[in-house]
């Protein structure tokens, strides 16, 4: 899964503050200046996510959010396999000299890591691995494959009954 709608190329460094909050690395919310190592810590973000159904740092306000990521506290659901909170842990490490992924060997310390010890990376390079999950498709638009959400609507905003909504009012 690959979001480009804020891409950029980056050569070395970049103050650029646009994303999900959930997903946001500690670099970027301090204003250090921030490279690739933002996108090892969104893989770690993606990876509990996946496994947890929710990211790790959650609030109903932003700066909640953003506060839990500054304190880097995880705390992983019961049934988390081992060497995945390892691999999490070491993604969403906040000092960005050991975060893994950004480290001297790269992307290969993660492909390493044995969360992934039967991946063969070429097979899957190659688009020759079997799927784990092979979703039933019965049409382009039916969502059977989705979980049903209710529907929710804005409360309307509150008119005040002696302004006249069409023409101008200044406070």
């Amino acid at each position: 899964m690959t979001d480009f709608g804020f891409a950029k190329k980056v050569e070395y460094r970049t103050w650029t503050l646009c994303g999900t909050p959930e997903y946001i690395a500690p670099e970027i919310l301090l204003n250090k200046g921030h490279g690739k190592s933002v996108d090892w810590w969104a893989l770690g973000i993606l990876i509990y996510e996946m496994l947890a159904g929710n990211p790790p740092f959650v609030d109903d306000d932003p700066m909640g959010i953003y506060q839990k990521i500054l304190a880097g506290r995880i705390n992983f659901p019961r049934y988390f396999d081992r060497h995945a909170k390892d691999l999490i842990r070491k993604l969403l490490t906040a000092d960005i000299t050991k975060r893994l992924g950004n480290l001297k060997n790269g992307v290969e310390d993660i492909k390493r890591h044995k969360w992934f010890a039967k991946i063969d990376w070429t097979k899957l390079y190659n688009r020759e691995m079997r799927v784990p999950f092979v979703p039933e498709i019965r049409g382009m638009d039916n969502p059977h494959n989705f979980e049903a959400y209710p529907e929710t609507t804005p409360d309307p905003p509150e008119l005040d009954p002696l302004v006249d909504p069409f023409l101008p009012h200044f406070s």
